[in-house]
């Protein structure tokens, strides 16, 4: 009703001004959605695939049971301490009876689409193969997953529970669905803007959460091992070389304490190897990943603080590199605490934020020098400045200070009239009456014609 009255009010100008107001303000409102949102197909552990390229019942590979893990950073690096899991287990992954299903002529179609999707020629798959490694899935993971349909490879986004097996490459990217055999890729889309589809019996899973959901980026370097976390005894850590099912691994106490490195001013590939090679995990807070060169402002917790294996240590970066501005600017936030308080807490590294300290400084730099703040006004001043100095460097401001603060009867009616009745003779009497007779009758002359000392005492 209020509604139909404002507008039988309103002229027709009216009426237009606000449809294109309202238009103006969809339009903005649309911008927030312009990046759409990745249909992921979610997998759960232990579910079978629809089109496998590799028949499930064979016992190729089998999942487990693990709880996802929350994460601190969307997308990680394949090298990452306790990114995956390892079983005492051996027998997570038979590499070896899916090397002999791909390299079998009967099933060379499957080989070809296979090898297509993984980029490699059907003649490097056996050497492939060889350079993968079994681990099982410690988060609930973003890939590329692919389908066998009327002899292709179909590629589709999807999500893997925590739990299920799967081979990594040389740098820590997830290649093979152990279970079904069926390549994977790393997942190229915004791991923040994802729509998660449950169906085909992938009921949504217990723990699931959209914001523990990681997608694994390649490691800068290729491994020589893996550092993986027994999904059965978390205290018990898994070194697996590179390209071994579990027949060398070696065990390690995951609760052995590491302190945290001093990383300030490192940049963030640096302050990463620093910690990957500590058994700490990196986190951050952006949606996307630092670029390497970002420089590291602080950590979380902060520098010597103790940690078991795979722990994450917060880094906060200066949000001043490119690609990631968006992303450099979220961990500000965290970063940006000290320099907040450093108008009150000037002790922390306040060498940039004590930029409220310095005035202290100069202020302080006059009375270093002796007298009072009184005695820098003067030299300021014109051609009045030299008498005061070269005659008297300490007396001469005092006088003004006493006749400021407790100015004697006779002082204080004697300097007016001198001032009042000759201001040119000062330079004559402050050089010879002012040595001579007395110091306090020469320094009325030598501060009055600086006329600007009432002024200096004001501005004080």
């Amino acid at each position: 009703m209020t509604i139909r009255v404002f507008l039988q009010r309103a002229g027709k100008s009216s009426i237009h001004r606000i449809a294109v107001l309202l238009v103006c303000v969809l339009a903005l409102s649309g911008c927030d959605r312009e990046t759409p949102l990745t249909l992921v197909k979610a997998i759960a552990a232990g579910v079978p695939a629809l089109d496998p390229f590799f028949d499930e019942n064979s016992g190729l590979g089998k999942d487990a049971q693990v709880a996802s893990r929350p994460v601190r950073g969307s997308l990680q690096q394949g090298d990452t301490p306790g990114l995956y899991g390892g079983s005492k287990q051996p027998t997570v992954c038979d590499v070896d009876r899916l090397e002999q299903f791909l390299t079998d002529p009967r099933n060379d179609q499957k080989a070809q689409a296979w090898a297509r999707a993984l980029k490699i020629s059907t003649d490097r798959i056996p050497d492939y193969l060889d350079r993968l490694t079994p681990v099982l899935l410690r988060h609930d993971t973003l890939v590329k997953n692919h389908d066998y349909k009327k002899g292709k490879a179909v590629p589709y986004d999807s999500l893997l529970q925590a739990g299920i097996a799967i081979l990594v490459d040389a740098q820590g990217r997830p290649a093979v669905k152990c279970s079904c055999g069926n390549p994977l890729r790393p997942f190229a889309g915004d791991t923040s803007r994802i729509s998660v589809k449950f169906e085909d019996g992938n009921q949504e899973w217990k723990g699931y959460d959209r914001s523990s959901v990681v997608a694994v980026r390649p490691a800068p370097r290729p491994l020589e091992k893996i550092a993986l976390v027994d999904v059965e005894d978390t205290d018990r850590g898994i070194n697996r070389p590179v390209g071994t099912s579990g027949a060398k691994d070696a065990a390690f106490d995951t609760r052995e304490k590491r302190a945290v490195p001093n990383l300030a001013g490192a940049t963030f590939g640096q302050a990463r190897r620093s910690l990957t090679d500590k058994g700490l995990a990196v986190g951050y807070d952006s949606k996307g990943l630092p670029p390497d060169d970002a420089r590291v402002t602080a950590t979380d917790p902060p520098a010597g603080t103790e940690l078991g294996f795979g722990q994450y240590v917060m880094l906060s970066v200066a949000g001043d590199s490119g690609s990631s501005g968006g992303s450099t600017t979220t961990p500000p936030p965290t970063t940006t605490t000290p320099p907040q308080s450093s108008t009150s807490e000037p002790s922390t590294p306040g060498s940039g934020s004590g930029s409220g300290s310095p005035p202290p400084p100069p202020s302080s730099a006059p009375p270093s020098s002796s007298p009072m703040p009184s005695s820098s006004p003067p030299p300021s001043s014109g051609s009045p400045s030299p008498p005061a100095t070269n005659s008297p460097p300490a007396v001469t401001t005092s006088p003004p200070v006493t006749t400021s603060t407790s100015p004697p009867p006779p002082v204080t009616t004697s300097a007016p009239p001198e001032t009042t009745s000759s201001a040119p003779p000062p330079p004559e009497t402050t050089s010879a009456p002012a040595t001579s007779s007395a110091p306090a009758t020469s320094e009325p002359p030598t501060s009055e014609p600086a006329t600007e000392e009432p002024t200096e005492s004001a501005t004080v």
